[in-house]
């Protein structure tokens, strides 16, 4: 079975059934282990956006979830999430941005990150938290409406502290591609994150990748 999709989520409140959609994204690798997840942690009060020209995974499973974490003035908050996760990805010509605002003399300042522009990033046993995603995609095989902790094809629930219901909604694929990613995130885990011809800026104002 094949599917494709084209388009975007916007979360204006947690969602109850969720689109077909994955998401390619990135931060500096977070190298675990053996591979092994930790525990999910709290996120900062940032989000970030990422594209990505196209990425190729194996193992994908998606569900809902809530990432707790910070507001930038230090209150306590909480994000309702897509998890998209995949066994395996390669990601072609990624770019990561973030934006720090009201800083002080300096206003905003950017932080970008960009890497796989010949040799593609390549991840294992990656998550992604977003919220939001658009992407011309097409998944192979793929089951709608599997209860979350029975999705096999991926590489299983983050399991730790994680905020999410094992009977909830979720999807699966044995592979999926995604070109023209545009998406926004709360969080990456990864067990392993090989960046090649990675670069990264710091600049004064507001430069994100979209």
């Amino acid at each position: 079975m094949e599917s494709q999709v084209r388009g975007g989520t916007r979360w204006k409140r947690f969602a109850v059934v969720m689109v077909p959609s994955v998401a390619a994204t990135a931060c500096i690798g977070v190298a675990l282990a053996q591979g092994a997840l930790a525990a999910s942690f709290s996120v900062s009060g940032q989000s970030f956006k990422v594209t990505a020209d196209r990425l190729d995974g194996t193992g994908f499973e998606q569900y809902g979830a809530i990432d707790s974490g910070y507001t930038l003035d230090g209150q306590k908050t909480g994000h309702p999430v897509a998890v998209s996760a995949f066994k395996s990805a390669k990601i072609t010509n990624m770019c990561q941005s973030v934006v720090t605002p009201n800083i002080p003399v300096f206003g905003s300042v950017s932080l970008t990150l960009k890497a796989g522009g010949s040799t593609p990033v390549e991840a294992s046993n990656l998550y992604i938290d977003l919220d939001d995603l658009s992407a011309d995609a097409t998944f192979n095989n793929i089951d709608i409406g599997v209860a979350a902790k029975d999705a096999a094809k991926g590489p299983g629930m983050k399991g730790g502290s994680e905020q999410s219901n094992p009977y909830g909604f979720a999807q699966q694929a044995d592979s999926a591609t995604l070109t023209n990613v545009k998406q926004t995130a709360w969080a990456t885990t990864a067990g392993t994150f090989k960046l090649s011809g990675l670069h990264m800026s710091v600049s004064t104002g507001t430069h994100e990748c979209y």
